[in-house]
């Protein structure tokens, strides 16, 4: 069975994991850099076209936005994660999600696996290793999209994954990856069987 992730609806923002639904069911977070195309593919994974901000002006995502894919909130949900290495973020913002971040995903027990989403064109970048480092040490699968696939062409798309997966395995043992483009929706399908499995298992 495939869940319906048209049925993704925005629930609530939290500025504290106090404020987060309660931690049962199952739910799967999305992350990234600012630039990365995380709201992109989240828009595209819904097939929705304004479900999480696309904004020209990175880092507006500064709270977990909750989006519950039924109308029980406590059944499944995705999690869009506040984007990080956004330069004009106030200090105070980026500390607060410095401390907040481990601990939801060490602490979250129905968090299934992290989304994380690069740009192909810059994949694994201080931070993306950091956040990797991350769910290492939660014991937390990722499955990484490298977005804007269709930026390059097909053989050096293709270079890049193998790369990305060679190194990411390095940071984390139980990290995947795809190429994907919100733009062509190359890569959907393949991304909401991951889903699929984390959500339903």
């Amino acid at each position: 069975m495939t869940l319906d992730y048209r049925r993704a609806q925005f629930l609530l923002s939290a500025a504290e994991l106090e404020q987060l639904p309660p931690d049962q069911g199952a739910e799967v977070a999305f992350a990234g850099r600012s630039n990365a195309g995380k709201s992109s593919a989240l828009n595209a994974i819904t097939d929705q076209k304004q479900l999480a901000r696309v904004s020209k002006t990175p880092g507006r995502t500064q709270q977990i936005n909750v989006f519950p894919l039924t109308g029980d909130v406590a059944a499944t949900r995705l999690m869009d994660l506040p984007g990080y290495g956004y330069a004009k973020a106030p200090p105070s913002v980026r500390s607060h999600w410095q401390q907040v971040l481990p601990q939801y995903l060490e602490g979250r027990e129905s968090l299934r696996g992290l989304v994380l989403i690069m740009d192909i064109r810059h994949p694994l970048g201080p931070l993306d290793q950091q956040m990797l480092a991350w769910c290492d040490a939660a014991e937390l699968p990722v499955h990484i999209l490298l977005s804007k696939a269709d930026k390059l062409r097909r053989g050096a798309a293709g270079n890049t994954l193998q790369a990305v997966r060679r190194d990411a395995g390095e940071h984390c043992e139980m990290a995947t990856v795809q190429l994907f483009s919100a733009q062509t929706r190359n890569g959907v399908d393949a991304a909401r069987e991951q889903l699929d499995h984390w959500l339903q298992t």
